[in-house]
């Protein structure tokens, strides 16, 4: 199988090749921008992108400047790196499509460990498979959705929470639970995460949002 191609996009040399090299270990295609505008530049020159790495802070066009520009043509995922810890630039980042959020220091393995868990989830799945549900229909191969016939525009996240609520339906799900699936790691922020992905998700799915309930004090269930 050819190598999969991952931007890597910071200002500091030494972090690129840190990440760099612990990529090209696990033998992926690693490809360098050490500011937003070089990284837009390789992001359209090269259609076969799998996943981007990208710094927040950034001289010329910031993280948040490309991932936004990125969203609006592609949906290939995004893990951002960032110094602050603040909530407020995590939640900023999920509101953008982000699918992962690391702040540094952090450990490359742990790193190339995330970058795994979102390329296996993205290239994995049987071409035939398909979830049904109260009139909503996943195709997991094609990352597609459609509600009573019509196709719904999910982000990654959202189109991976919806599908984890379906294949767990009618089952009473943790927040705990749903960071450890559908983020595929024990996540160490704050679980009020899940609820901005929900609240979105219900949004695009109109009047079968109400399919998704709300279990006060644990989480979420899918009934229909």
């Amino acid at each position: 199988m050819d190598s999969l191609k991952i931007l890597v996009v910071d200002d500091e040399a030494r972090m690129r090749k840190l990440v760099r090299d612990f990529l090209v270990k696990s033998g992926y295609e690693v490809l360098e921008a050490e500011d937003g505008s070089q990284a837009l530049d390789l992001f359209y020159a090269h259609k076969d992108i799998s996943l981007i790495i990208l710094d927040v802070m950034m001289p010329n066009i910031d993280g948040w400047s490309v991932c936004r520009e990125v969203r609006e043509y592609s949906k290939v995922p995004i893990i951002m790196l960032t110094a602050k810890g603040d909530e407020r630039d995590e939640l900023q980042g999920f509101e953008l499509g982000v699918d992962e959020y690391i702040s540094k220091p952090f450990s490359p393995k742990i790193l190339v460990a995330r970058v795994g868990a979102i390329l296996r989830r993205t290239n994995q799945l049987d071409a035939e498979e398909s979830l049904e549900a109260g009139g909503i229909v996943i195709n997991k191969a094609a990352h597609s959705v459609t509600i009573d016939g019509e196709p719904v525009d999910l982000s990654y996240k959202e189109f991976e929470l919806l599908t984890y609520f379906l294949e767990n339906k009618g089952i009473a799900l943790s927040r705990e639970k749903i960071l450890n699936n559908v983020w595929n790691y024990d996540y160490f922020g704050d679980a009020r995460t899940i609820d901005t992905h929900v609240k979105k998700l219900r949004s695009k799915m109109g009047k079968k949002g109400d399919l998704i309930k709300t279990i006060w004090g644990m989480g979420y269930k899918f009934e229909c």
